[in-house]
């Protein structure tokens, strides 16, 4: 159970606790219980994999895609995140030409215009480790050094050296090594 639905659980489990019913209807206790969810909430940026929303779709279909729901959003996106692609990176001038996990452009675009992070749920939570690509996150992960390496590095990551990189290798403070993981406040 995740830990929003344990929220939701705790407050539907007092707010039974809470309500009492008699047989006098001149007892009635009710009490009300707001929710910090309460609300209406509207999508405004899907960022499944940072920055790959900022820097693919164009700034007239940002409505239109963070509205989609994800397993639309390939059919959907791909051809403008493979024509940015390519207008963006000089790693995909080329007919054939692919990224270090061997895709060519419009296999890479089509992977990143759903625009979810995958979890492997039996190895590795990781962005790229050297070996495992993609499959989940890890807090330390240089998740837009990665990036940059798979739209400008080509096959061999060795291809624009000057914009493969953000030069952001580490966090500015170490995080935890048990929950809640997050680094310290300043």
């Amino acid at each position: 159970m995740n830990f929003k639905n344990i929220k939701y659980f705790t407050v539907l489990t007092l707010s039974l606790f809470l309500m009492s019913c008699s047989n006098n209807d001149d007892e009635t206790m009710i009490t009300v219980i707001e929710s910090e969810f309460a609300g209406v909430y509207k999508v405004k940026d899907q960022m499944g994999r940072p920055a790959v929303n900022t820097v693919f779709v164009s700034s007239s279909s940002k409505d239109s895609f963070n509205t989609t729901i994800p397993s639309q959003q390939g059919g959907s996106f791909q051809p403008m995140f493979e024509a940015n692609l390519k207008a963006l990176s000089p790693a995909y001038a080329n007919a054939g030409d692919k990224n270090a996990l061997g895709l060519d452009a419009a296999t890479f675009t089509g992977l990143l215009a759903t625009d979810v992070l995958n979890v492997s749920l039996d190895g590795t939570t990781t962005f790229y480790d050297g070996t495992n690509v993609l499959t989940g996150r890890a807090l330390a992960d240089d998740v837009i050094t990665v990036e940059l390496l798979l739209i400008f590095g080509g096959e061999d990551f060795t291809e624009n050296p000057n914009l493969s990189n953000d030069n952001v290798d580490a966090n500015d403070k170490e995080f935890l090594t048990s929950f809640p993981y997050l680094a310290s406040a300043w």
